[in-house]
């Protein structure tokens, strides 16, 4: 009997952090052939190279390929991309692509497996935000054959956009797999790991939202000043490529020497989540302060535009970058521990319910010619 050849396409540190569970429990199945196709972020050295991660996880058939290089244009990454997978898949002829959220990999992966007939499944669709990343993910969506969301929401809104009902599947977010786990390393040994010496922190993660970038000098200058006046310690990771990321590392070049504030590239998943898991709040723009943060009962101080609509939670405040607000939500937000029970992004088995799905024949029957449907 034939293998059934799945491909998962990773760009970034996150999106694979969502993938890891789903490639780790099909290619530990004797049903599947399992392939990687790892690009964006993680081929550059700037970022951390994080293909270097992907590989210690123990993965196998990983193939690399760059698709930008420092210059972040990302209606070229994205036609660099196809061209790059396109050749790939003519080579590897998969049975699925399986591509993940709102990046112009995930775009990429999308519009070659639809036009070449091949079944692509998104994970996270049905989602809203308040910036470019919104049109990319629903764009994606409508070039997908299965679905498969993170909570009843966004399955509902999927079946607003005219997807069939009988293609959407709700297994979850992939990473509350590894949030769940017991298998974490303890904090001690990720502080040792990554040389950090504080006992209280805060996390900073800051992304360029691609909109409003003729603001982003004057919003990223309020923050780093705010962080630095507030004198508590932090943990930086570095945004996104997206287009203003140089933007952003300049700036982060003012807490060089300061002995309060580590600055990192990348963090390998597993142990970021440690760290989110023992930190005093996050703040910042990162999904991961209205997904994962809220998860952990860590306060969130949320500023913009970029995550609009995401979430709802008592543990996230929304704020914008006046100066005065950001040091009062850093005031407030060091002292309480709010605990939350209102997110729904399942129940840490989403690697279950993919594996019991792919190994149903009529998964891969589902048709590639799709027709929009008409709400009853």
């Amino acid at each position: 009997m034939n293998k059934r050849k799945i491909v998962f396409l990773t760009g970034t540190r996150a999106d694979f952090g969502k993938l890891k569970s789903l490639i780790k429990i099909s290619q530990e199945c004797e049903l599947f052939d399992v392939h990687l196709f790892v690009t964006g972020m993680h081929m550059i050295a700037k970022y951390g190279k994080t293909i270097i991660e992907i590989e210690k996880s123990g993965f196998k058939n990983i193939y690399p390929f760059i698709n930008h290089n420092d210059i972040d244009h990302m209606d070229r990454n994205l036609a660099k991309t196809i061209d790059g997978f396109s050749s790939y898949t003519a080579e590897l002829k998969p049975d699925l692509i399986v591509v993940h959220g709102d990046r112009v990999e995930a775009l990429a992966g999308a519009i070659v497996g639809s036009l070449n007939n091949i079944l692509v499944a998104h994970i996270e669709g049905g989602e809203i935000s308040g910036t470019i990343d919104e049109l990319i993910r629903h764009s994606v969506s409508k070039l997908s054959h299965i679905h498969l969301a993170s909570n009843e929401e966004a399955k509902k809104r999927l079946i607003q956009m005219g997807e069939d009902e009988n293609s959407v599947f709700t297994i979850g977010s992939p990473d509350l797999d590894i949030m769940a786990s017991k298998n974490l390393p303890n904090i001690n040994f990720v502080k040792e790991y990554y040389q950090i010496d504080f006992q209280e922190y805060a996390i900073l993660m800051f992304h360029p939202v691609t909109t409003e970038v003729s603001n982003l000098k004057s919003q990223i200058d309020t923050l780093v000043s705010s962080i630095i006046q507030s004198g508590l310690n932090y943990i930086v990771i570095f945004p996104n490529n997206d287009l203003g990321s140089d933007i952003i590392i300049n700036e982060y070049n003012r807490f060089n020497n300061n002995p309060k504030i580590k600055v990192y590239p990348s963090l390998r998943f597993e142990y970021f989540l440690v760290l989110l898991k023992n930190a005093q709040f996050i703040i910042g723009n990162s999904s991961a302060g209205v997904r994962e943060a809220p998860y952990y009962n860590i306060n969130t101080i949320n500023l913009g535009n970029r995550q609009n609509n995401r979430v709802k939670s008592n543990s996230i405040k929304n704020i914008g970058f006046k100066k005065s607000d950001i040091l009062d939500a850093i005031q407030e937000y060091k002292k309480i521990n709010i605990n939350t029970t209102d997110v729904d992004f399942g129940n840490g088995n989403s690697d279950k319910k993919f594996l019991e799905l792919i190994k149903n024949d009529n998964f891969w029957e589902t048709s590639n010619q799709k027709q929009f449907k008409d709400l009853i």
